[in-house]
């Protein structure tokens, strides 16, 4: 039984593996967005794909690192851009054209929230990694609003690409307002250890 639990974490990264792998085979040569049927084998098969590799990714995370939440945030995020890359037509027009602004809303939130979902076991591992004191290694609020933060670019960098004004000055403005932001809540915000 020991054996078992401690070739979990292999087991289930080579599930997630499989799993991410047939989801990006049905994406790219499924031709989804033909289906109009939400019940189609295809699209359940997707959906299970898509279900399937983000539970094998973010379970083991979550309890390695004590990272409450991280599963649904990946399932929500990961899955949201999913569905949005594979059913959603893509915008034909501007981004702050009414007709299209919702997809782009959409996918926006899918990118914010995938975004969080994927940095945020590296924060965590990096913080417990740098940082001295405990209480601010072990910090989870600090984590999830950082984690959200890389989130924020990636959304803001789509953004900037869909207006034609991404560069890298663009991008550099908007990581320092991140990061200046990110010093003023570490110089103001009191620290929460896990289990608080």
């Amino acid at each position: 039984m020991s054996q078992l639990r401690s070739q979990f974490p292999l087991i289930a990264a080579a599930a997630a593996g499989i799993c991410w792998a047939a989801a990006l085979t049905l994406l790219i040569y499924g031709d989804l967005q033909r289906l109009t049927n939400p019940l189609a084998p295809e699209r359940l098969l997707y959906y299970g794909m898509v279900l399937g590799a983000t539970l094998f990714t973010f379970v083991p995370i979550e309890a390695r690192l004590n990272l409450t939440g991280l599963t649904v945030e990946g399932v929500i995020g990961f899955g949201l851009l999913a569905y949005t890359l594979a059913f959603v037509p893509a915008p034909q027009g501007w981004l702050l054209e009414p007709a299209d602004l919702p997809i782009y809303g959409l996918f926006f939130i899918a990118l914010l929230i995938a975004g969080a979902a994927a940095a945020r076991p590296f924060i965590a591992a990096l913080s417990r990694r740098f940082f001295q004191q405990r209480a601010r290694a072990f910090d989870q609020r600090r984590v999830r609003r950082q984690a959200y933060e890389v989130g924020l670019f990636l959304a803001a960098a789509a953004a900037l690409a869909s207006l034609n004004a991404l560069s890298w000055a663009s991008l550099l403005l908007i990581l320092v307002a991140i990061v200046i932001a990110e010093l003023l809540f570490l110089a103001r915000v009191q620290v929460q250890a896990v289990g608080e």
